[in-house]
């Protein structure tokens, strides 16, 4: 009978330990970081937006009204035209270098009718330091044009026929009914619609839409007023990249909405 087969001896083998996974953990200089100093070293939490609190919002509006007691537009102007053209040449611009333009140009062109009929060329040379001189001659120009063949020469004094002028729009509008004919309007430029988000009065960021969220929050007696007081607190104090926040008569009433640098 044949031998029978006999199975390989098993070869002895160490169990290999099954090594758990290890959480890196952040150092700072070699360091562990515990994770209650990593809560702490976020950012803190941005404030949210939400509903203005009419006691607020009065109190916001007190502030600004004793801060710029003297408070107006900053364009030079005699007549609703002018303030309408320098309105259209502040767009992108100062307001103290148009104010440096149009008195040669408000004595070059005297009223609607001479503006409409303004060689283009010239009226560019005339605005050229205000920049887009060629848009805004083209705005000017056929603004004008409505204004005689539409108007009578004369600017028009309602919401609706003003936007209804060629280039103007309903912040140009809103500054002519409110500066030159004493018919309440909010003004939205960048200053207002930044520190309306800023101080949580609307999170809109359109700016038409910024305006009518802001319409029924303010006194209606004082949105021409308002307007300018937010485009001055917003040179002055409350600038986009570090507002003086611990200098700002406001803080009390504002929650810093979007502000992560301030002074």
């Amino acid at each position: 009978m044949g031998a029978r087969g006999t199975a390989a001896p098993r070869k002895a083998t160490r169990a290999k330990a099954k090594r758990k996974p290890t959480s890196r953990r952040p150092t700072t200089n070699g360091v562990p970081v515990s994770s209650v100093s990593r809560r702490a070293a976020r950012p803190a939490s941005r404030a949210r937006f939400t509903a203005p609190d009419p006691v607020r919002v009065a109190a916001v509006l007190e502030q600004l009204r004793e801060l710029y007691p003297d408070a107006r537009c900053a364009l030079d102007f005699r007549t609703p035209l002018q303030l309408l053209i320098a309105t259209i040449l502040s767009a992108q611009c100062t307001d103290e270098r148009v104010n440096k333009v149009t008195p040669s140009l408000f004595a070059t062109y005297p009223d609607a009718a001479a503006f409409a009929a303004a060689e283009p060329a010239a009226l560019e040379h005339a605005i050229h330091s205000t920049g887009f001189f060629r848009n805004k001659a083209k705005a000017i120009r056929e603004a004008c044009a409505d204004i005689v063949a539409k108007h009578g020469g004369e600017v028009p004094r309602t919401l609706e026929e003003l936007t209804a002028l060629r280039g103007v729009g309903r912040k140009t509008a809103n500054v002519v009914l409110g500066n030159a004919y004493g018919i309440p309007g909010i003004v939205v430029d960048t200053h207002v619609g930044r520190l309306a988000n800023r101080i949580g009065l609307t999170d809109e960021q359109d700016p038409v839409k910024v305006e009518f969220a802001l319409m029924p929050i303010v006194p209606q007696e004082s949105w021409t007023l308002f307007s300018h007081w937010l485009i001055l607190h917003g040179r002055q104090v409350c600038n986009a990249r570090k507002p003086r926040c611990s200098a700002c008569p406001l803080a009390p009433h504002c929650p810093r909405i979007g502000v992560t640098v301030s002074a």
